[in-house]
């Protein structure tokens, strides 16, 4: 099996989609069960987790926390970039933040994830 994604701007697009249509099976479909993400939000919603969320039970919990706090959420995927095993979408929000999900991929799905957020003052 493949470790990347076969189409990386299809995977963008139906990411985003699915995102924006507050699809969250349809998000967590992408992601191995044992799956592990990093995001500055994950450290918000839950301190105790430091940031780090491990397996799609938690993902699932984490982000449904995350879409009921952001009832307005939208996705505009800007560019799309592909790595040997890493794919990372860049985007804006519906509030015009500038961010990038950089995720790992094993046999087709997401073995781990990270969202990030962009820095004020970065040159």
């Amino acid at each position: 099996m493949s470790s990347h994604v076969s189409d990386p701007v299809v995977f963008a697009r139906d990411w985003a989609h699915s995102w924006n249509s507050r699809d969250l099976e349809a998000v967590l479909s992408h992601f191995h069960d044992d799956a592990t993400f990093t995001s500055p939000l994950a450290a918000r919603i839950d301190p105790a987790g430091g940031g780090i969320v491990r397996g799609k039970t938690a993902l699932r919990s984490y982000w449904s926390a995350a879409l009921s706090r952001n009832p307005d959420l939208r996705f505009e995927v800007t560019s799309v970039y592909a790595g040997v095993d890493c794919l990372l979408i860049r985007f804006r929000t519906q509030k015009d933040e500038d961010r990038v999900e950089i995720l790992r991929f094993r046999d087709g799905r997401v073995f781990e994830g990270h969202g990030t957020f962009g820095v004020s003052g970065a040159v």
